[in-house]
């Protein structure tokens, strides 16, 4: 039976909003600082009057005072442009479940469901938003647009990532190449918000890039790092022998689960502790994200702290 996204679990979200920690490219008035400058909101400075230009923006009060011409200029408020990234390699289908819930999600589940209720704050904001969906490759990517068809057709796509993929489907993650592309494929600078579980070991390094990438070209970053803590962090297994499968590359290792659990804890932390480093050096939001804990919590707790900070 097919899912369908219930735009009811969104109502906590209605008196929050998402504002830009820097400056953003839009195409309407919004909530945002540009970073061009016009006659509209905000002094910004002032600047030299060039003969021939209009004299309604001189400042007369600043030239009584000095006998210059000095005009005013405005930082002008604008609309965000947001570009939503999800990862839907196979891992993000864990724990694996014939059906998910918002009670029992599996990690691609709970993306999904994090990014609609974006999506619906961004559209109250008047905010433009993009969806892109990754594995091996560029699956999916939607300028972004504020339009209420676009909306629901982005709606239509994560729909699609609530089902239980068919069985023997398999796609395993290329984060690096697949981010690359995308920082090349946005036109301004805007808002990139990536769900990934960042299970790419063997290309970390790579990894680490692509977010420098998409920093160099001035895109704000969040990276929401999607995990169940029970079973990926503290690997909460008891003490009996285990088949372990690969979800994407079907590769299987019988152990028991207490002989590996030091070894395996030490590994995580190691990984985590090195993608905290680097988006600390990027300047990149880094949000821990326990699916057990509910997209709720998780988006209310992050939309607060931002609003303190910015």
């Amino acid at each position: 039976m097919d899912q369908k996204i219930d735009i009811k679990q969104f109502c906590p979200f209605n008196n929050l909003e998402f504002i830009a920690n820097q400056l953003v490219e839009g195409f309407i008035t919004g909530l945002h600082q540009s970073p061009f400058h016009g006659f509209s909101v905000e002094f910004a400075e002032y600047r030299p009057y060039n003969t021939g230009e209009s004299t309604k923006n001189i400042d007369w009060k600043l030239y009584g005072k000095t006998d210059k011409f000095f005009v005013k200029e405005y930082e002008e408020e604008t609309n965000l442009r947001c570009q939503l990234v999800l990862d839907c390699s196979s891992s993000m289908y864990f724990p694996p479940a014939p059906a998910p819930t918002l009670e029992h999600p599996n990690k691609i589940y709970f993306s999904a469901y994090a990014a609609a209720a974006l999506i619906q704050l961004f559209r109250r904001q008047r905010d433009a938003a993009g969806l892109s969906l990754f594995a091996e490759q560029l699956l999916l990517h939607t300028p972004a647009k504020s339009g209420t068809v676009h909306h629901k057709m982005m709606y239509a796509e994560l729909e699609k990532l609530l089902q239980y993929p068919p069985a023997g489907q398999k796609q395993n993650t290329n984060i690096a190449a697949c981010l690359h592309e995308i920082a090349e494929r946005l036109p301004r600078r805007s808002l990139v918000i990536i769900f990934t579980d960042g299970l790419d070991f063997e290309h970390k390094e790579d990894f680490y890039l692509s977010l420098q990438h998409l920093r160099h070209n001035k895109h704000s970053v969040v990276i929401f790092h999607v995990y169940d803590r029970h079973l990926e962090m503290d690997f909460d297994f008891s003490n009996r022998p285990y088949r372990f499968i690969d979800m994407e590359t079907a590769q299987e290792i019988k152990i028991n689960a207490a002989e590996l659990k030091n070894t395996y804890q030490k590994s995580m932390r190691q990984f985590r502790d090195e993608l905290k480093t680097h988006c600390g050096q990027y300047q990149i939001d880094l949000v821990e994200t326990d699916i057990n804990a509910g997209f709720h919590q998780i988006l209310i707790n992050y939309l607060l702290k931002r609003k303190k900070l910015y």
